[in-house]
This record gives structure tokens, sequence and C-alpha cells, in this order.
């Protein structure tokens, strides 16, 4: 008789965090709680006392790296409501002091380049922006909305049409925890 062949992966779940698993997985910490809906239809998503089980019987190639991107999101999820996910940001100008203001779902960039008009950056989700002197930090529980905050304010202050090398004004990442 042939053995089925199975892939199979397991993510613990540590103290303090519930995992519930419906038609999309819940994750629950002190933090609060992140869901999220996968739609692999060869991979069958369980939860053990201490673990959540991914398996996919007959996996072809597509099946294994879905596999590995689903098991990547959920831990994520878990390491999000545990540590949470922390972005720092610097911001640098030589030429135009420019100041950087918090509204509720925007960051406004004044003066960048002596522009008159504000540049403005979407902050998604619950991510925190905060402003203090020349450092802006990004912190959130969901790793994509952190990331993409990051992104949009660095994207912001993007310079098109002039020098990079003399024009280095903008706010980049420094550091991600």
């Amino acid at each position: 008789m042939a053995q089925v062949a199975i892939l199979r992966e397991e993510i613990p779940i540590p103290e303090g965090v519930e995992v519930t698993i419906n038609d999309e997985v819940v994750v629950t910490g002190s933090k609060g709680e992140l869901k999220r809906k996968f739609k692999a239809r060869n991979i069958k998503i369980t939860k053990d006392d201490d673990k959540v089980i991914l398996e996919s019987p007959f996996p072809k190639k597509r099946d294994k790296a879905m596999l590995g991107t689903i098991k990547s999101h959920i831990t994520n999820m878990i390491t999000g409501l545990t540590d949470g996910f922390s972005y720092k940001m610097k911001i640098v100008y030589a030429h135009f002091p420019m100041t950087v203001k918090v509204t509720d779902s925007k960051v406004a960039i004044e003066n960048f380049l002596g522009e008159r008009h504000p540049r403005t950056a979407k902050i998604l989700g619950d991510t925190k922006v905060q402003v203090k002197g020349d450092e802006v930090t990004v912190e959130g529980i969901n790793k994509e909305d952190a990331g993409q905050t990051m992104a949009n304010i660095e994207q912001a202050t993007k310079i098109k049409g002039r020098d990079p090398r003399v024009f280095q004004d903008g706010i980049y990442l420094v550091s991600k925890e």
C-alpha cells in the first residue's frame, strides 16, 4: 500500500495568546486581536492544544509555497500580539527645515524642499505614529499595516527632478524591531 504524502508545518502558540480557527484565523493576545482569511484550497488549518497545524496532502509546488506564506502570516500575527512591530525613522534636511505633524489618519510633512503645500502619508489600520524632534516612530500589532505606513512616510519625501547626491533631504528608515 502506498503512503500518502502530506506536507505538515506546526506553529507553537505562546502563553497569553489564543488562536481560534473557523473560516478565518483569529489571534487574540494582550495587545489586541488580529483576524485574517486564507484562501488556499489544498491547505487545511487546524489547532491542537498548544500549536497551529498546517497540512497539505499531495502538495504541488504552489501548495508548498502557499503553506510557507500562511505559516509566516500566522507567525507574524502571533509576534505582533506578543511583542508588536516598531520602526524608527530619522528626519534629515540640509536646505529647508521641514516639520512633521500627525493628524488622525495622516502624516503631514510641511516645508519639504521649500514647497508651499504639505505632502501627506496615509496611516493604515491601528498603527501609531509619534514624532519627537527629528525621530519618527511607527508602531503597531499588524506587521503589514505598520510596514506600509512606514513606507508611505518614506515615499512621501521621495525627491524627483533633482540631483539625489546634493538633495538628500527626507525621512529615512533607521532601524526595525
